[in-house]
């Protein structure tokens, strides 16, 4: 792995909420989020797609790496279903999930992909039993939607990483950063901290943060905005993250968040990867990322961090969403720990 971009290690939290207690203000404005039980040996992981198709033979790796960590899987009745793009109907696909949340045995939940389907869903499932004895949830993408319900419905934690279909094929040939974002996956279902470092961008906004990590993909957030599932980022941190969007559909989103108060809220920005379209010829947008984040949050004081190792990329970290996290912006390094 190359550290000079990004350093994920497993630290002590104790040693880090000293150095930023200072810096977190009107703690009692945080909601508890409710953790899930972290996982331990002998666990069972669900492997369900309540959004984009997937087969068995691709899950495969997945599946082997899980059970090498010491972990059963359960391989869920949507895993190879297909309805044109979806991983089954609606129907198939929300009774798989349901029976995934609802199963005592099922420790975690891995999502086997994202790309569309989720949102079409979520208003069908009875989280009554998940209430009461939740588990961990993982995915990105297309999972925002659920990150963002249960954030705003539940308050139940949850963990925003790759799936399935990132897994290395062959896990002796993969690259270092492939090794360590998986890694990083067992990292935060077993409750290590953890301690990500990223490198100095000269358009950070330098400063020092605590609060509850929420966050995910950037167009999801903006679909959801009015419905139940609508994020809450008051006195949080909250990460974005968005691919194959035109550089005016992101100005477009981010001016949603500013105008509905949702950066105005934050103690803290995190700006992931950005894959963005080109420009049609003729009809260029004129403005980097950079300058359009930096236009919608100039007269805030928290601190922003860009190029971040989260993201429809090979450098996609876990974050565990719901859980408090110390941000720390300076010249030389963007530090976030969990706490």
């Amino acid at each position: 792995m190359n550290r000079k971009y990004f350093l994920s290690s497993i630290i002590a939290s104790a040693t880090l909420l000293p150095a930023f207690k200072a810096f977190s203000k009107n703690d009692n404005e945080l909601p508890a989020f409710k953790i899930p039980p972290y996982l331990k040996p002998g666990d069972t992981i669900g492997i369900t797609s309540p959004a984009g198709y997937i087969t068995l033979e691709q899950i495969q790796p997945a599946v082997l790496q899980m059970q090498s960590w010491g972990f059963q899987v359960k391989i869920g009745g949507s895993i190879g279903k297909r309805d044109f793009t979806y991983g089954g109907t609606d129907e198939e696909r929300l009774a798989d999930f349901q029976q995934m949340i609802d199963d005592p045995a099922v420790g975690a939940i891995m999502c086997a992909r994202g790309g569309y389907g989720f949102v079409r869903i979520i208003d069908k499932i009875d989280f009554s039993m998940f209430k009461r004895n939740p588990k961990w949830i993982i995915g990105f993408s297309d999972v925002t939607v659920l990150h963002c319900h249960l954030a705003k419905k539940y308050g139940i934690a949850s963990i925003h990483s790759k799936m399935c279909n990132s897994f290395p094929d062959d896990w002796a040939k993969a690259e270092p950063i492939q090794i360590e974002t998986i890694l990083s996956i067992k990292n935060a279902l077993t409750g290590e901290a953890m301690r990500y470092n990223a490198p100095a961008n000269v358009n950070n906004k330098p400063g020092k943060a605590v609060g509850i990590l929420v966050g995910g993909n950037l167009s999801i957030i903006e679909t959801l905005a009015g419905s139940e599932s609508d994020l809450d980022t008051k006195n949080r941190i909250l990460f974005i993250e968005d691919t194959g969007e035109y550089l005016y559909s992101i100005d477009r989103m981010l001016w949603n968040l500013k105008r509905s108060g949702k950066l105005k809220a934050i103690r803290g920005l995190i700006v992931g990867g950005f894959k963005v379209k080109p420009d049609d010829v003729g009809g260029e947008f004129g403005k980097t990322i950079y300058e359009i984040v930096l236009e919608k949050v100039k007269e805030y004081d928290y601190p922003v961090a860009f190029d971040f190792p989260v993201g429809h990329q090979r450098n996609n970290f876990a974050l565990k969403c719901g859980v408090n996290h110390a941000l720390d912006v300076s010249k030389s390094i963007s530090t976030l720990n969990s706490l």
